[in-house]
């Protein structure tokens, strides 16, 4: 089963295997992992799972207008490597997946 590793904002690091078909939302949610609230349970509407993607960027499907629109509004700054996590959806070439948590998910 793939893995991520989520580097919360206080710099602890914590690998999840996380089960193809899943968003990486929920599998943080689902293991405990606080720094990502996800508000609105995945459906993109409050941008409370803010992470930036610091490995296999380039493997994922470009961001929806709906997630450029939701970030937008996300309370920690926007990079060029922001997603919102229920928007990354694990996959099998997406092993090793390293996400650093938004400082601010309110």
């Amino acid at each position: 089963m793939p893995n991520v590793t989520y580097i919360c904002p206080d710099g602890e690091r914590e690998e999840v295997e996380v089960p193809v078909g899943t968003s990486i939302m929920k599998a943080a949610v689902s293991h405990g992992i606080e720094s990502i609230v996800g508000d609105c349970g995945g459906s993109a509407s409050c941008a409370t799972c803010h992470v930036y993607v610091e490995s296999h960027l380039e493997k994922l499907p470009p961001k929806t207008v709906n997630e450029d629109e939701m970030l937008s509004d996300a309370a920690s700054e926007v990079l060029p490597n922001s997603r919102l996590g229920c928007q990354v959806v694990m996959r099998d070439d997406l092993a090793s997946l390293v996400v650093r948590v938004a400082p601010g998910q309110w």
